[in-house]
């Protein structure tokens, strides 16, 4: 095959060298008739990896799962119209979850936006389409233009609060000659750089810590996300405080730590905890409804918040002081004041920590009958620093976003928005942003099938992720919501493949697994072969859980008749 040297600069050129220039490495996504002039360029310009998956939602979750796995940019390039369609659901994911996604888009060829003129893979209004699934959304209207809006785009993508945003660029202006223009912006003055100031915060918010008897901390994603992990632990320490975390801010501190109770926000224990303490500060957290039973947990009147996000403050708890910013800034500057304070933390209250921490622990090892050889055997095989990775299935709700502790910063994925079969694209993006890294999919068959395709992008790119795949036959999950709800079940029956010959047929090594022996043996071998791997888990043949798992708090009233 020839070697098309171009000497024209095209937008699709300048385009690329933005991205290199951001310290890109790795693009996801699907060729189309309306980005192939992108896709050429970065052929041409040579350094960014190409991983294509097999559907743009695919696409959209590997460049979520990249990101969140490494910290960095995740760049994603999808077509127009249906294209652009499909990565809207991953998108929003993106924006639930505040993860730093640069959508790239195609476009019809700009005479024909907007027309309806039956362009083809016209959307009748594809800008507020995406605007509706992202951070923000950008139409380029010059090819001229195109250095400008990207790197607007990507510095609006990593600014607090982060999430996706996409650049659409009709498919003409893409391989539009323009002039190179080299765009210098002036380095800020030193004296202005937060990391060189002191953050003037009230006074009286390190008196409330210092005189605080019964603190919690309450970690976010904002933790993992400002990488303020240390500041935490730190603080915890220096004031004997209880630390809750959410689903995203598993790992912000080691959770075997004594201090650290988890996510167990909404079990009765740790409500009761909260209600009682006398100051609550929260770092980077959202409060999600199902976290905190639909914000019924009780928290103190001195509460500070600590949040990159101004809106953040008051949207769902009062505050009584917040305090805006970087995280890991923030919390420095406290910790530099509270070491020329006199503090005693209350060993009392640290055992009464301690206590509730083991309690709801063992509450809900109770409720899992055979599958607590399964998490047992998870943790005990799988290095401390795997990236756990959970589809929306009832084993991962249930302890594999609980009773499996985290131990580093991202190294804990999750479904933020709640959507099923997202797991597997984003175990794939963790895996390639994370090649040395043990990488673990927990997902259910019903989930499963809706990004299978996926499967043999990860073989494609020899990604040694671990799927560990259990199978009910349905949808788990809405079965016991609608037992607890109705006591009839619809549309939650399912056909399955043959999950173990799929597998194989997609290049991956695959085993059933019977009982909770016969899992641990075959993990074992998946985590030492370091190939694409799949345990089949027959839910059947394990046995059911002690406890069934009924949906999140309140659900089985949600779904009861009544008046409103």
């Amino acid at each position: 095959m020839k070697t098309l040297v171009q000497t024209e600069f095209t937008a699709a050129d300048a385009l690329v060298n933005e991205l290199v220039q951001a310290g890109v490495e790795a693009a996801f996504g699907i060729v189309s008739i309306h980005n192939m002039p992108i896709y050429d360029a970065i052929l041409r310009e040579g350094s960014i990896h190409l991983v294509t998956a097999r559907g743009e939602s695919g696409a959209v979750n590997m460049a979520d799962g990249y990101a969140r796995a490494t910290g960095k940019l995740g760049v994603v390039i999808t077509s127009t119209g249906t294209g652009a369609g499909n990565a809207a659901g991953s998108l929003v994911e993106s924006w639930s979850a505040g993860v730093p996604v640069l959508h790239i888009t195609g476009e019809v060829a700009s005479p024909y936006l907007g027309t309806g003129r039956g362009y083809i893979h016209e959307c009748k209004d594809q800008l507020a389409m995406m605007e509706g699934a992202c951070k923000k959304a950008y139409q380029l209207r010059k090819p001229e233009q195109i250095v400008s809006i990207i790197r607007k785009a990507i510095h609006e993508t990593m600014k607090a609060p982060a999430g996706p945003i996409t650049v659409q660029i009709p498919i003409d202006y893409q391989s539009a000659i323009i002039p190179k223009s080299r765009l210098q912006e002036a380095a800020p003055n030193v004296d202005a750089v937060p990391s060189k100031t002191k953050f003037h915060f009230n006074r009286e918010v390190i008196e409330r810590i210092v005189s605080a008897k019964r603190p919690v901390i309450w970690a976010g994603g904002g933790v993992i996300a400002a990488e303020a992990s240390k500041e935490v632990k730190t603080l915890a320490e220096s004031i004997g405080a209880a630390v809750i975390t959410s689903q995203s801010g598993k790992g912000s501190i080691p959770e075997n730590h004594p201090l650290c109770i988890g996510h167990f926000a909404s079990y009765k224990e740790v409500k009761e905890l909260v209600k009682s303490s006398d100051l609550l500060i929260s770092i980077g957290v959202r409060f999600r409804g199902n976290e905190t039973t639909n914000w019924q947990v009780e928290v103190p009147e001195e509460h500070i918040a600590i949040d990159a996000d101004l809106e953040a403050v008051n949207r769902n708890f009062d505050v009584a002081y917040g305090l805006i910013g970087d995280a890991k800034y923030i919390l420095s500057q406290i910790l530099e004041s509270l070491s020329e304070e006199d503090i005693s933390p209350d060993p009392q209250y640290m055992e009464e920590v301690e206590t509730i921490r083991n309690q709801v622990r063992d509450h809900l090892r109770k409720t899992l009958g055979p599958y607590e050889g399964f998490l047992d055997g998870m943790r005990r095989l799988l290095p401390k620093d795997t990236i756990l990775v959970r589809d929306v299935t009832v084993q991962a709700n249930v302890w594999g976003s609980r009773l499996f502790d985290i131990y580093e910063p991202r190294t804990s994925i999750h479904a933020s928005g709640g959507g099923i079969g997202q797991g597997l694209p984003t175990a794939i993006g963790a895996q390639f942003g994370q090649k040395d890294k043990v990488v673990v999919l927990m997902a259910g068959d019903g989930g499963f099938m809706v990004n299978v395709g996926e499967m043999a992008t990860a073989v494609q790119e020899e990604l040694p992720i671990i799927i560990i795949l259990f199978d009910d036959a349905g949808y788990g999950i809405l079965r016991n919501i609608q037992d607890a709800a109705y006591g009839r079940r619809v549309a939650v029956d399912l056909l399955s493949p043959d999950f173990v010959k799929l597998a194989e047929s997609m290049g991956f090594t695959a085993e059933k697994a019977e009982s909770a022996e016969a899992f641990v043996s075959e993990l074992e071998a998946a985590v030492s072969r370091r190939k694409p791997s799949m345990i089949v888990v027959d839910m059947e043949k394990v046995g059911p859980m002690a406890k069934p798992f009924e949906g999140p708090p309140g659900a089985r009233e949600a779904f009861r008749p009544k008046k409103l």
